[in-house]
């Protein structure tokens, strides 16, 4: 069966400047959308348009008298349709290469699947009025996303590239032990927001019933744990001489220890809204720092394991 694809990729060719900016833009897209998410919950204008997919009865956009809070939750979900065209962008650019980049492709369609996970996830939040644990869900999805924009990113700066071997097996470990810790931080996150002051509406929203102070202390020992961890590999890292692996693990430790100043002051500073969505920023970008020391830790796929051998065995 001939596809539009295959029809496109036979008349039409793209560079891999093309896609590299495709990803990139895909993955500055994924982090609006936490971001923007955040804003919505902190000036209240979760339910800003009432009703989903039309933001209220009988019109797809919001009314003069839904004020701000309508036009702040629907320049939300207009975010979505953006970040749709710039993933299919990145299909139709991973897809149209003269040298195919199958691997490539194949994440741009999970995000793709994400994006509709997202809003479907995003107009259940709406219709359960903002329960907490559905806005959890509704976070954890679009990190979700972020993972496959982060990973398709990274792969297409290793397109055309020597193949480089992995780490050794403590740097692996290592580095799988910080991505897990860093999701574990991730969703404890989740429930330290499901259970502060911000609930995303003006109107009573049940919240989380546990203590902010027990589930923050919480949080704060996940993330010395997780620095722990960065620093242990980025010592195993420098010590074996494992350069770009050393690189992108200072990376994450200089986004962490910037994100944890952050989170230190919103606590003693009562959360004001815009130190809780620097907080947004900061938990994304130390995501992707997370997933990228993690694949730096296992090496390039294209290289085979005899190649490796040769390649660490002068």
């Amino acid at each position: 069966m001939r596809t539009p694809f295959r029809w496109l990729s036979a008349r039409y060719s793209l560079g891999r400047s093309s896609l590299r900016a495709a990803s990139l833009a895909s993955l500055i897209a994924a982090i609006l959308i936490i971001v923007g998410g955040g804003i919505v919950r902190v000036t209240g204008s979760g339910l800003g348009c009432p009703d989903w997919p039309t933001c209220i009865d009988g019109s797809l956009g919001p009314t003069a008298e839904m004020g701000w809070h309508g036009i702040i939750e629907f320049g939300n979900r207009l975010l979505t349709g953006a970040l749709c065209a710039i993933v299919g962008w990145v299909i139709i650019a991973a897809r149209l290469q003269r040298d195919q980049a199958p691997e490539v492709t194949r994440w741009a369609w999970m995000q793709f699947w994400l994006v509709v996970l997202n809003a479907v996830i995003g107009g259940i939040t709406v219709w359960v009025k903002l329960n907490p644990y559905v806005v959890a869900a509704h976070f954890l999805a679009a990190t979700l996303l972020l993972t496959t924009a982060a990973i398709t990113w990274d792969k297409t700066q290793n397109l055309d590239q020597p193949p480089f071997p992995a780490a050794s097996s403590r740097s692996i470990n290592l580095g799988n032990a910080l991505l897990a810790a860093t999701a574990v931080l991730v969703i404890v996150g989740t429930a330290v927001t499901g259970t502060g002051p911000h609930a995303g509406d003006s109107a009573d929203v049940p919240r989380m019933p546990f203590s902010w102070v027990g589930v923050t202390a919480i949080h704060s020992m996940v993330a010395l744990g997780s620095m722990v961890l960065a620093v242990l590999l980025l010592v195993v890292a420098r010590r074996a001489s494992e350069t770009a692996l050393a690189r992108k693990t200072t990376m994450y430790l200089v986004a962490f220890l910037a994100q944890g100043l952050i989170g230190v002051i919103q606590v003693f500073t009562h959360l004001p809204e815009t130190m809780v969505v620097l907080h947004l920023v900061g938990s994304a970008l130390v995501w992707v720092g997370a997933i990228r020391v993690c694949l730096a830790s296992r090496g390039d796929k294209k290289l085979d394991p005899v190649r490796q051998v040769s390649s660490v065995v002068p």
